[in-house]
């Protein structure tokens, strides 16, 4: 099983949108898809209409009370685990861990799911915590969107200095622009300065009304239109971050 965390320390870059939508993209694949929701604002899990069960928490989460929380989506191949408020309270919960454990909680969660998934993607929330740490150490590529910004990019650069701080292997850490807007000078320019860096990715995501619109059609935008721009460009992305994260 791959695991593919969508992540980065600022809100509002995309995050949720490039989770969901590489989901569909993977499971429209074949691959035996499921997406995470591990932010408590719940984003994900409202695109495709799913809410938690009542009893289900972040305890409960952390206990690995997962397969029964698991809910199939109107798509093949692609479940969902819906995000709880209570995930809020997480970094809480994993720090009632011992040190030796605390950083692990999420690789030992996960690690079951492999009998039955392919693939599994976290949409992550917006901080720098212990949840992070655990993020980092489960996930086999670890996928940043970048608004072509100055605040998201230092966004990126905290990114890498905590991969330095854990001692994590920075080399799955895949970047890309996101919200492109190329009527923008700053965005070109910031995109031409540091597209030539290993990581990131050709792919760009377009600011673009169908991206928008998901939060009103509440689906994936390749289930609107398999053939729009968005859909095009968000399995572009997925391609590459395939090619990318295969061994050499």
């Amino acid at each position: 099983m791959k695991t593919v965390a969508i992540y980065s320390s600022k809100g509002g870059v995309g995050k949720t949108a490039t989770a969901v939508n590489l989901a569909y993209t993977a499971s429209m694949s074949g691959q035996r898809t499921l997406l995470c929701d591990m932010d408590s604002q719940g984003a994900a899990s409202y695109y495709f209409r799913i809410k938690a069960k009542k009893k289900f928490n972040s305890e409960r989460l952390l206990d690995g009370d997962i397969a029964k929380n698991i809910r199939g989506t109107d798509f093949i191949h692609l479940d969902l685990l819906p995000a709880h408020f209570s995930f809020r309270n997480l970094d809480l919960a994993l720090n009632e861990f011992s040190k030796k454990k605390r950083r692990q909680a999420l690789v030992r969660l996960f690690a079951p799911l492999a009998e039955d998934y392919e693939i599994l993607i976290l949409d992550c929330p917006p901080n720098l915590t212990l949840l992070s740490e655990n993020i980092i150490e489960a996930a086999d590529v670890l996928i940043c969107p970048v608004i072509p910004t100055t605040l998201s990019l230092i966004a990126l650069e905290q990114l890498l200095k905590l991969f330095t701080k854990l001692g994590a292997d920075k080399d799955k850490i895949l970047a890309f622009f996101s919200m492109v807007e190329r009527r923008k000078s700053m965005h070109l320019a910031t995109m031409e300065k540091y597209s030539k860096y290993q990581l990131f990715l050709k792919t760009s995501i377009p600011f673009l009304a169908e991206i928008e619109k998901m939060g009103i059609l509440r689906q994936p935008v390749g289930a609107a239109a398999r053939q729009s721009p968005a859909a095009r460009q968000y399995e572009k992305l997925w391609q590459e971050v395939i090619q990318r994260s295969e061994p050499a």
